[in-house]
């Protein structure tokens, strides 16, 4: 079961991934930031929407995806370095839904640190695009030292964007041939997942790396007995979220399914040597400041899409916890913890 997560590119470290998954939502306004610690609400900055395949607007989640990108920030970039010292000297990397560039600015980091190289970002909704460049080219900046050289000449490094879509089977012949193509938690939003497992192998060039993020380890943040409604009330909501990602997926216009494995699909794209390794996401109680927002974004997004799946009951203590006036306001508590993992999934291009 994919792990719930605002957005992708990232997530969902098991995520997304992020500790949310991409998968999970839909066509809707994301709940409001900033309420944590007894905070009220404040209203998120609007971006030009765009509809993708899975109906989700991903411009509206802009803030919800930087929020993600920070609490998956420590695991996020073990997993670049570990890619990353895999490749050639200056190579390209290309992101595919590459979202707000989260991933990718480790990967920029990573690159400044050894003999530099090139970031192509790609992603098909242009208000994420234009963020994710600005990110990671000041990531980039930030991290080459003026006039530095290495062992194949001088450092630097290019990010360039690319507007494009990982449904179009044409996507290789815009893009750069890759060292490395990475494709966060983008996958599983299109119609053919085998079909595009394909599109992105094609990106890499021969001898290039291939790395898929896609499920892991449920994240959980919330203790069992909260004082109000049945205990167990996280359990029962990542039971509401698989309900709504079976949904999610049967929604798809021309849905096909894929009943294997990630790393089988590598395998059928093509790909030699497949193999999968997690990362831990872990943030223990009571957390950094943002993780209060992010509990109640997850929670609010979870009763607003997966509402129908939980029981009176159910929506009535979730209801609780997202009163901000009220006794049980979840962004009020103090042990709030996040614990989750992210697969990746690689392999190379013969």
């Amino acid at each position: 079961m994919h792990g719930f997560h605002p957005g992708r590119g990232q997530f969902a470290a098991g995520v997304e991934p992020f500790p949310f998954d991409p998968a999970c939502g839909r066509l809707m306004k994301p709940w409001p930031l900033n309420t944590s610690r007894g905070r009220l609400p404040r209203v998120l900055n609007k971006v030009m929407p765009a509809h993708t395949h899975d109906h989700i607007d991903w411009a509206d989640r802009l803030a919800l995806l930087r929020a993600a990108d920070a609490l998956d920030a420590a695991a996020m970039a073990t997993v670049a370095r570990r890619l990353v010292a895999a490749l050639p000297p200056r190579p390209t990397v290309v992101d595919v839904g590459c979202g707000a560039g989260g991933m990718s600015k480790h990967f920029a980091r990573e690159l400044a640190t050894r003999s530099g190289g090139t970031v192509v970002l790609v992603d098909a909704t242009p208000a994420l695009l234009e963020e994710a460049e600005r990110a990671v080219k000041t990531e980039a900046a930030e991290h080459v030292a003026p006039g530095s050289t290495g062992e194949h000449g001088p450092v630097s490094v290019e990010v360039r964007a690319i507007l494009g879509d990982l449904a179009d089977a044409g996507l290789p012949q815009t893009v750069p041939p890759a060292d490395l193509v990475w494709a966060s938690h983008v996958v599983h939003h299109l119609a053919d997942q085998q079909a595009a497992v394909g599109t992105v192998a094609a990106v890499a060039k021969p001898g290039g790396l291939v790395a898929l993020a896609e499920g892991g380890l449920d994240f959980r943040c919330l203790p069992w007995d909260l004082g109000v409604g049945r205990p167990g009330l996280e359990n029962r909501m990542l039971a509401a979220q698989a309900e709504w990602f079976i949904g999610m997926r049967e929604g798809i216009d021309g849905a096909v399914p894929m009943p294997y494995g990630w790393p089988i699909a590598l395998d059928r794209a093509g790909l030699t040597g497949v193999d999968s390794f997690g990362a831990l996401v872990h943030h223990p109680s009571p957390g950094p400041d943002s993780l209060a927002d992010y509990v109640v974004n997850r929670i609010g997004r979870l009763r607003e899409f997966a509402g129908d799946h939980l029981t009176t009951g159910d929506r009535a203590t979730l209801d609780a916890l997202l009163d901000a006036t009220g006794p049980h306001f979840v962004g009020a508590r103090q042990d709030l913890y996040l614990f989750g993992a992210k697969n990746v999934h690689c392999g190379r291009q013969p």
